[in-house]
C-alpha cells in the first residue's frame, strides 16, 4: 500500500474518532517525512483526508478538521520537506469556519462501502444522549459483519437504534431480509430517518397502528437499496404490548449501549421478557446485546435482573477484526440472551 494510502486509511475509516489524533498514525508519518523529505506525501494525504471528495461534501466537525491540519503542519514543520502552501489555504479556510452543533461521521466497510451519520457534536444534546454513535455500536456492527449468517436474509429488530450506525452497516454488510429500527425519543427518530436515506435506503412506506413512520422528502445520494425492506418504529419499552412486538416478528434482536441506567434496565427486561414468549415460527428471537461496562454495579444489575425474570446469557468472544477506529480502553462486552 502506497505510503499516504496507508496514512489516510486511519482517517478515512472514521473522520472522527472518539480520541482522533491518538489514533492517527503520527509516528509513523513523521518517520516516512525525514526519510522522504518530498510535500507530494502530504499533499497526497491531504486529498484522501480533509480534501476528500466524501469529507468534503460531508464533512467533520471544524474543531476536529482544524486540529488534523494542525498536526500534519506540525509534522510537515518538523521534516526537511518542501513548503506545501495547500496545506497552510485548507487550513486557513477551516479557521475562518464557524464552529457547529453539527457534523458528519464517515466511515469505510470492507467492501469499501461508506456509511455517513450526521450527528451532534455534543454527547448530550436536546435531552438525549441519541444523538452520536457510541463505541459499542461500532463493536456490535464488527462483530454482526463477522457473523454475517446470523442476520443473512433475517428480519432484524434494533432496539435502541440512536442515528442508525448499527443497523445501517448490518443493512449494507450482511443482507438481512428486513430491518426495524427503533427509538423513543423525537429528535432521535428524525436524525435515524435522516441518517438511513443519506446512506442510499429508501424506507418502507407502511404504517402500522403500533409504528409512527418518519417521512422523509429527500433525495438519496448514490445507490438506492432494494432489500432489505427497513423501517423505522417509535418504540416505547414501557409500554409495548406482546401484540405490538407479534406484529414485527423478528428473528433476531439487537441493542447497543442500553444498558446504562437501572430504570432503563427495568423497561428493557420488561420487553425482552414479553420476547421470550413469541417469535417467528413460534420460536423466540436470537438476542444480542452490547455494552460498554462503565460501572460494574450497572452491569450486575442487568444480569441479575434477567436471572430474576428466567432469560440465561452467555458471553460472546471476543471478534478478530478491528474495522472501525474507537477507543481501544473501553470495556466493551456482547451478550447473547438466551430466552
Amino acid at each position: 500500500m502506497a505510503a499516504a494510502e496507508e496514512l489516510a486509511l486511519a482517517f478515512q475509516r472514521r473522520f472522527l474518532p472518539a480520541r482522533p489524533l491518538p489514533s492517527f498514525p503520527w509516528p509513523e508519518l513523521e518517520q516516512k517525512l525525514r526519510s522522504s523529505p518530498d510535500s507530494s506525501l502530504l499533499a497526497d494525504i491531504l486529498h484522501k483526508t480533509i480534501l476528500h471528495p466524501l469529507c468534503v461534501q460531508y464533512p467533520a466537525s471544524v474543531k476536529y478538521r482544524r486540529c488534523f491540519l494542525t498536526e500534519l503542519i506540525k509534522k510537515h514543520e518538523s521534516t526537511a520537506a518542501e513548503p506545501l502552501d495547500e496545506l497552510y489555504d485548507t487550513l486557513a479556510e477551516i479557521l475562518n469556519k464557524e464552529e457547529s452543533t453539527h457534523c458528519y461521521r464517515n466511515y469505510l466497510l470492507p467492501t469499501g462501502e461508506s456509511i455517513t451519520l450526521s450527528e451532534d457534536v455534543a454527547i448530550i444534546s436536546r435531552g438525549t444522549t441519541g444523538l452520536v454513535t457510541w463505541d459499542a455500536a461500532l463493536h456490535l456492527a464488527e462483530w454482526a459483519i463477522e457473523n454475517s449468517t446470523v442476520f443473512t436474509n433475517r428480519t432484524v429488530l434494533e432496539l435502541g437504534s440512536g442515528i442508525g450506525f448499527t443497523g445501517i452497516a448490518i443493512s449494507k454488510a450482511c443482507n438481512p431480509k428486513a430491518y426495524i429500527f427503533s427509538d423513543y425519543h423525537p429528535s432521535v427518530l428524525k436524525q435515524l430517518t435522516e441518517n438511513i436515506c443519506l446512506n442510499g435506503f429508501v424506507l418502507e412506506p407502511e404504517t402500522t397502528s403500533h409504528i409512527k413512520m418518519q417521512s422523509q422528502d429527500q433525495k438519496v445520494e448514490g445507490m438506492n437499496y432494494q432489500k432489505p425492506k427497513l423501517t423505522v418504529a417509535e418504540l416505547n419499552w414501557g409500554s409495548v404490548t406482546e401484540k405490538q412486538l407479534v406484529d414485527l416478528q423478528p428473528d433476531v434482536v439487537i441493542a447497543a449501549d442500553v444498558v446504562y441506567d437501572p430504570e432503563i434496565t427495568l423497561a428493557l427486561t420488561g420487553l425482552l421478557q414479553k420476547l421470550s414468549t413469541l417469535g417467528a415460527d413460534g420460536k423466540p428471537p436470537e438476542v444480542y446485546i452490547a455494552f460498554t461496562v462503565r460501572n460494574p454495579n450497572t452491569y450486575h444489575h442487568f444480569k441479575a435482573e434477567l436471572d430474576k425474570i428466567g432469560i440465561g446469557w452467555q458471553i460472546i468472544p471476543t471478534h478478530r477484526n478491528s474495522i472501525f477506529l474507537c477507543d481501544l480502553q473501553s470495556n466493551i462486552t456482547i451478550l447473547q440472551l438466551l430466552i
